[in-house]
């Protein structure tokens, strides 16, 4: 029997969030779960009970109702928590302090910080600019954005409002825009005059103007600056910059609350079959499982510094945004990884004490053709764990991993 790569400890086994849930349920339960393949078969087995103690567990704020799983033995038809009523902003914004939210890096090296508190401001006044958008519960909101912190606001202030949130990013062609967000007609559209890749700038004004008249019942574009303070938005349609929004005045966040299964995100297939297929994924949905899996599957507590390279038209935005949940700092990055060497994503990792790295099979086999070694040419003191998604990972690549 070939042995695995690396084994944890029990020490290190009993630090983890996971261990801890399993003696929560203990408790709850007045059961003795011999390892972890005797809970994870008893999670398999007592799926309302699994599923009603998670809620509790992850201080989820919300109104869980009576019931957790009815016609479970229907599927399509079976539905968790039928009675109840949450808002996923809600739970992304339950701090307010000064502790790190977001860390974002530019492919020119520019660092921007949001706090707690920063988040929250930021997302009041954009949650009132939508508003006047005439933004309400069920309407779409799309972002054509890079994996800034603008796009995360924006997002937050759209769930906060019940309304619905999709993304693409930047490098999408026009077509490829129109093909999805066509679909969906958005009320508002959040996007960028450019963005930086592999050293150039890229504009994407003239995207957006070719793009505008095929989104049926658009009311706004939002721009947000970001290869110039004051981008030429006369030859856009009811357009206005996001600088606009800083007028707004703080206020209390008002979060509609919607049902279990209200939507949140649209996100899209590839569109290797066709016109890509919309996939909704609803709040609560996304709540409990991104919850779940940041804290038990991952080890990510408050206070862990979280990176994931996605872009906006990756679902690994999504998962990312859900760290904020548990209180922990997001380091966002978006360019080249490679620009101006393969050392870009490692620099900004060991920088900031990176504890959490997610990247793609693709990304790992890159630096290993290449002959990249970040053990030898950097600390990386705080990073605990390294996670790959996407295409698979192959044999040689786990152990140039290791």
């Amino acid at each position: 029997m070939t042995q695995p790569l690396w084994s944890p400890s029990q020490n290190q086994i009993e630090q983890t969030q996971l261990y801890r849930f399993m003696r929560a349920v203990e408790m709850r339960t007045e059961l003795q779960f011999k390892d972890y393949q005797d809970f994870w078969q008893w999670s398999v087995d007592h799926i309302v009970s699994f599923w009603d103690i998670l809620w509790d567990e992850m201080n989820v704020i919300g109104t869980k109702g009576e019931h957790i799983l009815i016609d479970e033995d229907q599927m399509p038809g079976a539905q968790f928590f039928p009675d109840a009523s949450l808002n996923y902003a809600e739970n992304m914004l339950r701090k307010h302090d000064d502790d790190l939210a977001l860390i974002f890096r530019t492919e020119k090296g520019e660092d921007q910080k949001y706090t707690y508190a920063d988040l929250w401001v930021a997302v009041s006044q954009w949650q009132q600019a939508l508003k006047d958008a005439g933004v309400v519960k069920g309407d779409r909101v799309t972002g054509y954005m890079p994996n800034m912190p603008e796009t995360i606001i924006a997002m937050l202030a759209t769930a906060s409002l019940g309304a619905i949130w999709a993304s693409a990013s930047p490098d999408f062609g026009e077509q490829g825009v129109i093909d999805r967000f066509g679909q969906i007609e958005p009320k508002v559209l959040v996007c960028v005059d450019g963005y930086y890749y592999n050293g150039k700038e890229i504009d994407c004004l003239e995207k957006i103007k070719a793009i505008q008249p095929a989104l049926k019942g658009l009311a706004k574009t939002i721009v947000v600056p970001f290869l110039s303070k004051e981008p030429p938005l006369h030859e856009l349609t009811n357009a206005y910059s996001s600088y606009d929004i800083s007028a707004y005045i703080p206020e209390d966040i008002t979060f509609e609350q919607v049902p279990f299964d209200h939507p949140l995100f649209i996100m899209f297939s590839s569109g290797t079959t066709g016109v890509p297929k919309c996939i909704v994924h609803g709040h609560g949905g996304v709540l409990l499982q991104h919850l779940k899996e940041h804290r038990l599957h991952s080890n990510i507590g408050e206070g862990d510094r979280v990176f994931y390279f996605t872009t906006c038209g990756w679902m690994m935005w999504n998962w990312l945004v859900s760290g904020l949940g548990i209180g922990a700092t997001l380091m966002l990055y978006d360019g080249s990884p490679f620009y101006p060497d393969g050392n870009a994503l490692w620099d900004y990792a060991d920088h900031y004490q990176c504890t959490f790295f997610g990247t793609s099979a693709k990304y790992i086999d890159a630096l290993k053709i290449q002959g990249f070694k970040p053990k030898e040419t950097h600390k990386l003191s705080a990073l605990r764990t390294i996670a790959s998604t996407g295409s698979p990972l192959v044999h040689e690549s786990f152990d140039y991993v290791y």
